[in-house]
């Protein structure tokens, strides 16, 4: 499975030479979105909780989710899985007409295909020792304090940029940023709460540490968020999603899903 940070990489080197392929399947196919009452939704299947199979039928947040969508939008809504590698091309080739398969927005992504507006912005958050008083987590609560981090993520940058005065030392991954935690080697652990989450509920290492703060949302680090991969010219499709969107977070099913699947709110 990929992360995020790698699914960036890869969008960065795959979707040059797609704008050619996207400018002439947008002359070739106009849109027809403004009529739509069918909607096929593609998704990886591989990244729980987002999205996953069960009984070899894609499951998850982001299909709940999107059945909400489609209900309030009044269409059927149809899903099918298709490989992380395949998904941009095949939306592009007009197999389905959205992806939801926790797509972060990024400018190389955006250059080939539009987005809804973002309904996940995955909080960071902070671990610490349980037992002990929650650490004031601001850069001067941890002033002289050992912040851990995995090695080349945006986490990475953010520490070293705001948190000057503090000892940034990265990892290779959450797990000896943890295990360094438990044996006070380091203070804290800043990563993503959905990471942090996951390996808490499946790692025994991770009882030693509880959250104790979340990291407010700066788009400059950690990105626009997840959103609705969609065809450039589906502009009508776009606004009915983004119109929904709004109706789900506005009514609490949103708070409700996220609580279901994450445990915490994720936009």
């Amino acid at each position: 499975m990929l992360f995020i940070r790698d699914r960036r990489a890869w969008l960065q080197g795959f979707l040059a030479p797609c704008l050619t392929a996207a400018m002439l399947l947008g002359l070739a196919f106009p849109s027809s979105s403004a009529s739509v009452q069918n909607i096929t939704v593609a998704t990886e299947g591989a990244r729980p909780p987002f999205n996953y199979l069960e009984n070899d039928k894609p499951a998850g947040f982001e299909i709940d989710l999107a059945q909400d969508l489609c209900a309030r939008m009044k269409v059927s809504c149809t899903f099918v899985t298709q490989d992380w590698d395949g998904l941009i091309p095949g939306l592009l080739a007009h197999r389905y007409d959205a992806i939801m398969a926790a797509m972060e927005i990024t400018p190389e992504a955006s250059q080939t295909i539009a987005f809804s507006k973002p309904y996940v912005r995955m909080p960071w958050a902070f671990l610490a020792l349980k037992g002990e008083p929650a650490p004031d987590t601001s850069p001067s609560g941890l002033a002289g304090k050992t912040v851990g981090v995995e090695a080349g993520g945006p986490q990475e940058a953010y520490a070293q940029d705001l948190y000057t005065q503090s000892q940034i030392r990265p990892y290779a991954s959450l797990e000896e940023a943890v295990l360094d935690l438990a044996e006070g080697r380091a203070d804290v652990v800043l990563a993503a709460k959905d990471v942090i989450a996951a390996y808490m509920k499946k790692r025994k290492e991770a009882q030693c540490c509880a959250i104790v703060a979340d990291v407010p949302h700066d788009p400059s680090y950690s990105g626009e968020g997840i959103g609705i991969g969609l065809r450039k010219e589906d502009k009508a499709l776009k606004a009915m999603f983004d119109k929904a969107l709004d109706a789900c977070m506005a009514d609490g099913t949103f708070t409700r899903l996220s609580a279901k699947y994450f445990g915490f709110l994720v936009n």
